[in-house]
């Protein structure tokens, strides 16, 4: 191969990146959404949970994140991309796990209830029917006869997907 003909290949090699590169999921994104679900402002993010590796190319998820719990002992939350990719993020330090557990929502606690679906969220108020921690899936009335299932995000806030 001559010098130029390399060239030439490279060349080609840079170009045939950027239109075969696609856009990735930010983790700091990924960060925010899991320091809204531990229910920890975001500069304290960094204390409550490992950050998410800044080096993964991560496929972008097309619906809202789902998070929960992994495990009983609750040190580890699962992040996933419905029908995609799943994360699994170490909780720092026992003191989180252990408020985790305490009840968030009690019942008849006043609640802010998201519904997320497909590029949408939607809130509205609600009350809790029964006790629930960060994680736990509760029953919460909207309106007079209206019941559904949510997760406790935090106290006072609940969500759902479609």
């Amino acid at each position: 191969m001559t010098f130029r003909s390399t060239c030439l290949a490279f060349a080609l090699a840079a170009l045939a990146v950027p239109a075969a590169a696609q856009s990735f999921a930010d983790p700091r994104l990924i960060d925010l959404e899991l320091a809204a679900f531990l229910g920890v402002a975001p500069s304290e993010a960094g204390r409550a949970f490992t950050p998410v590796d800044r080096r993964l190319r991560l496929e972008p998820c097309a619906q809202p994140l789902a998070l929960g719990w992994q495990g009983a002992r609750r040190d580890s939350v699962l992040v996933q991309c419905p029908g995609g990719w799943r994360l699994y993020v170490r909780v720092a330090g026992q003191p989180a796990a252990a408020q985790a557990s305490a009840p968030m929502i009690k019942r008849g606690d006043a609640v802010t209830v998201t519904v997320r679906g497909g590029g949408f969220s939607v809130s509205q108020s609600g009350q809790a029917l029964e006790n629930g921690a960060s994680g736990d899936w509760v029953r919460i009335r909207v309106g007079k006869d209206t019941e559904l299932r949510a997760q406790v995000l935090r106290p006072g806030a609940v969500v759902t997907t479609l």
